[in-house]
Formats: structure tokens, sequence, C-alpha cells
């Protein structure tokens, strides 16, 4: 009995007694958009001008910025918290992230963990939804490189098209649509793709509450609806007159596309959560590129099977960089929206009339370990839900970890790096290897009978290891 106790101790579980994985940090130097990046930016950015900038606009200070950002991401010696475990205080470093978004993979995924957490627990209404897809032709995706407002105008554009649409359709003018839109830039090669992911209720809500569904409907009336829309943009935008526009319309396949077969009931709501976040997908998929530094030569594969983007693409270094960071959104640039049902004013306003209401009887309950909405946004929970590990399980006794410091300052993390007797460049490289933080040398002490003691005739000095103050 003792044994299996032991064991059990061991094995580190999720909450509900679930085994979870133990986490592995990282190794961000290794990934190959890192290599490629590092080893190629700043060339990049002294020939952007010359050779970049005709065909993908003017450089963005925006760019810049955010690599600058990555290339920190996961990297100790830009500063790392302490992780400490408080039954057999096993230690390890945990390197900050950049937090950017449609750039760096990893902190693009937490930030999708997050939002799909606030779509399952607070916006999706439990009510059948479906993916409308909205194109338009290659001829008027440049416009939207050089002015990314048009990105926005593009997106109200087709919230109110697909709402009239169903209003149409169902025959009722006060029914109200929820609309969450997701603005794409980039297609299956990291193409300049300028297109909307819009996840729509199947159908309207009536000023009653009730919803009604939307029946069988021609996609063609919706495609036709869109252009005519989209091309009316342009006129009042000034950026084609209604002559160009009247041609477009002539036109047999003028490429605007609308593609609404992808469809979600009201009872698997895990599957439109998972529709949403593929609607907000970071641009690039390292599991699907492959960097060659001898030939400087980046081949990307396409994730479709069939059509003009499929198989894969090799490019030039250089040419694949300003290919993806032209999908860097600038900064402040909205890229989900929110219409209808499920825009800030109408949700608003069904809160105002909820507080209105008899206030029924609490039901008291006993209070959680911690608070689960906010761990919810944790690091460690966000790794929980996204790759199934506990990142603060503790790799020897399975008690949880818990963060004891946050290190920034350069000269202290120099200096525990330095007392790691290792570089910060191999620790990274070898961080799936946890280290005893209590084993390491401090400066003024000596370790005497398992315990650090002052030497004698010395100031113990300031723990490097120590919490900030």
């Amino acid at each position: 009995m003792g044994a299996a106790a032991s064991t059990a101790q061991q094995t580190p579980h999720r909450r509900g007694g679930t085994p979870a994985g133990l986490y592995r940090p990282r190794r961000p130097q290794a990934s190959p958009l890192y290599r490629l990046i590092e080893r190629h930016f700043r060339e990049f950015s002294t020939v952007y001008d010359e050779r970049f900038a005709p065909r993908w606009g003017y450089w963005r200070p925006v760019v810049a910025e955010v690599v600058e950002k990555f290339l920190a991401c996961g990297i100790l010696k830009h500063g790392f918290a302490r992780v400490r475990c408080g039954s057999c205080r096993h230690e390890f470093l945990l390197a900050f992230s950049c937090k950017c978004r449609y750039f760096c993979p990893s902190c693009h995924a937490k930030r999708l963990a997050l939002w799909s957490l606030w779509l399952d627990e607070t916006l999706l209404a439990d009510v059948p939804h479906r993916q409308v897809v909205l194109t338009v032709p290659k001829r008027l995706r440049p416009y939207f490189l050089y002015d990314r407002t048009l990105l926005g105008d593009l997106s109200r554009v087709a919230a109110r098209t697909v709402t009239a649409f169903i209003r149409a359709t169902l025959g009722e003018k006060g029914l109200s649509v929820g609309i969450v839109s997701s603005i794409q830039t980039h297609g299956s090669l990291t193409n300049w793709h300028p297109h909307l992911h819009l996840l729509v209720t199947d159908g309207g809500f009536r000023p009653d509450g009730s919803f009604v569904h939307l029946p069988l409907h021609d996609v063609a009336t919706l495609t036709e609806a869109f252009r005519r829309a989209v091309l009316r943009l342009f006129v009042k935008r000034e950026l084609m007159d209604i002559d160009t526009a009247q041609s477009m319309l002539a036109w047999p396949h003028a490429g605007f596309h609308v593609h609404d077969a992808v469809w979600a009931s009201a009872d698997d709501k895990a599957f439109t959560v998972r529709l949403a976040r593929y609607c907000a997908r970071n641009p690039i998929a390292l599991g699907r590129m492959a960097y060659d530094e001898h030939d400087r030569a980046v081949t990307y594969h396409s994730d479709k099977t069939t059509g003009p983007t499929a198989g894969s693409e090799t490019s030039d270094a250089l040419e694949f960089l300003a290919r993806l960071t032209s999908h860097i959104p600038n900064k402040g640039q909205v890229l989900q929206r929110y219409y209808g049902w499920y825009s800030s004013r109408q949700r608003g306003t069904r809160r105002q009339a909820n507080g209105d209401a008899v206030e029924q009887p609490v039901t008291l309950v006993e209070p959680e370990p911690e608070a689960v909405r906010e761990a919810r946004r944790r690091w460690a929970e966000l790794l929980r839900r996204i790759f199934e590990v506990d990142p603060l399980a503790c790799p020897r006794c399975g008690t949880a970890m818990r963060i004891v410091a946050f290190i920034t300052e350069p000269s202290t993390i120099d200096h525990i790096l330095e007392h790691l007797r290792r570089p910060a460049e191999a620790l990274e490289v070898q961080s799936r290897h946890h280290v005893d933080l209590t084993r390491l040398p401090r400066p003024g002490r000596a370790l005497l009978g398992g315990r650090w003691v002052a030497r004698m005739g010395r100031s113990p000095g300031r723990d490097p290891l120590s919490p900030q103050r």
C-alpha cells in the first residue's frame, strides 16, 4: 500500500483526477522561423525599400518592433520567472513571452485559447452556427495591402449584407443576427489574400428573445449581394469610378465568392469554438515550414490538397520574409469584430434588462482553491487546454508548483545564468532538463550539511535568486 501511495504521488494529475503530461519548455531557437529571422531579418530590413516596397507596400515600423519582441520570446537572458515546488523545493526557470499576435505561433495560440474561452463562457448563444467565408477578386486585393482600414470596412459591409440576407430569407426585418467576424490576410501559402471568416448564427433572434432558424437558401443570391456591396464601397471610397464598377458587374466570373457549407449544431458548442479558432488562426504553421540555411530557401506546404494553392512552394528567404511580415497587423488594428446579437451594444442592453429583473435566491457553494475564471486565464491553465500537459506539476513529486519571482534586471539575470555554470543559450536548448536552483552556489555563502551558511569573516551578500524588491 505504501508503494502504491508513493507511485500516485509521483504522477501529476489534472483537476478531476485525470493524469496530465509533464510540461517541457519549448525551444524557440530551434524552430525554423526563429533561425530564418535571426539569420536574415537585418539584411531584409536593409534591402526592403529597394527590393520589396513596390510589391508589398511601404516599410511599417511595427514590423521591426514585432520581430524584435519575437527574437526575445522564450529566451532566458531577456527575463524569466522562478517556479518552485512547495513540497520538495524543486525549481526551474520560465522565460517570458512576447505576446505578439498573428506572428509568434506560440503566443498567438495562447491568445486563441483565451479568446475561445471567452467565446465559450460569455459570448456564443446555444443556437446553431454557420461559417461564412467571403473572398474578393485578385484585382481588389492590393488595395487592402496599401490601405488596411479597408479591411474594417469590408468586415462591416459583409456583416450588413449577411444580416440583410437572413432577414429577407426569413421575411422578418426585426431579427437580430449574431456575427463574429475574423479578418484574415493570408492564404494557404502565406500569400496575400485578404478575406473574411464569419461565424454566424444560423438564423436570427426576435425581440422577445426567441430564435428563428434559417431554412435552405441559395448562396448565389448572397454572393451577388456581397459583390454589389463591395463595389459600392470602392466607389464611395473613390478607389474606382462607376464605369469600372459597372464593368466588373458584367463579368461572368468576377472573383467574388461566398462559401457557407460548414454548419455547427446547437448541441456541439465545442465544434463551434474550434471553428472560431480556425477562423482566427496564425498566418504560419511551423509544422508546414522548412528552412534551408545553405540554399537560403524556405519551403512552405499548403494545408490544401486541391486547388491553385495546393502542394508546396519554395522561395528565397528574403521573399518569404516579405510575404510573412505583410500579415503583421498595425498597432490597434482590430481583426475580430462583433455585430448584431453579439455586438457590445446589444449585449449591454441585455445585461441591463436582466439586472432589472426580480432577483432569484442565491445558491451558496464552497469556494474553489482559486477562482476558476481567473485561473483559466493563467499560463498554466492555457497549456493544459492546448497541449494537455500540466506545466506546474513538479516532475519529482507531482505537487503543484508556483511562481515565486519575476527576474527582469539584466545584471541579476546574468548572475543567475552564470551560477548555473552554463551559458544562457545552452540552457535554453537544454531547458527540458529541470535545474535544482537550491543547490547552486550563492555569493558569500558555503554549503555545510546540506544548508547554506555565511562564510566566516565575509558578508553573506545578496542572494541573486531572491525575489526582486
